[in-house]
């Protein structure tokens, strides 16, 4: 092979990536404002089944959990709120646990999700079994404490799992029902930058 050759096959190599980097630029330009648009269209499906009641679930801002960005919302049933929702994340055993948090105005929690997690397949990952969301229900932030035994008051704690389970009990519950709370009931601005 010459140097000919080689100058141009490198020739041909420059020009295919180039080439190639113009088709994905356009090609992301183009379905970027779709992507967009389906995933506000997901947001508010995912929120309405938080609180299913709700005739309107508008955003009120934007926070910080664990230096993620974060976000949370107010549900309304005519002029009424009925509720509030907040995304939080806990620190996990081997992730941040994504979590989206329904309250009543009460700040109860009603309801939780998780959105995101890569905890360990058979033990932390059992975070996302409606077994253990459902204990959730009716508790207020003095009850989002994990206990290894048997309980109804408090969260009992996966086994074999106890730092999945307060990851997202004492950590993305607590804290973001906390947020909600110093906010919406005033003097929360502190907060924003909650962890």
């Amino acid at each position: 092979m010459t140097g000919k050759d080689i100058i141009k096959i490198t020739l041909n190599l420059v020009v295919i990536y180039v080439i190639g980097g113009l088709i994905l630029a356009v090609v992301h330009a183009t379905t970027s404002p779709v992507r967009y648009k389906n995933n506000v269209i997901a947001e508010q499906k995912a929120l309405k089944l938080l609180i299913p009641d709700a005739d309107k679930i508008d955003k009120l801002g934007d926070w910080e959990s664990h230096e993620r960005h974060a976000q949370y919302w107010i549900a309304k049933k005519g002029n009424d709120t009925i509720g509030y929702i907040v995304q939080s994340f806990g620190k996990g055993y081997s992730s941040y646990i994504k979590t989206l948090i329904a309250v009543d105005k009460d700040f109860k929690v009603q309801k939780i999700e998780i959105l995101d997690e890569k905890e360990t397949p058979g033990l932390g990952d059992e975070v996302e079994t409606p077994s253990f969301k459902s204990q959730f229900k009716g508790k207020d932030l003095d009850h989002l404490k994990v206990l290894k035994t048997d309980t109804t008051e408090y969260i009992q704690a996966i086994t074999g799992a106890t730092i999945s389970s307060r990851a997202v009990t004492e950590d993305a519950v607590r804290n973001g029902v906390q947020f909600l709370k110093d906010t919406i009931q005033g003097g929360g601005a502190a907060h924003v930058g909650h962890n």
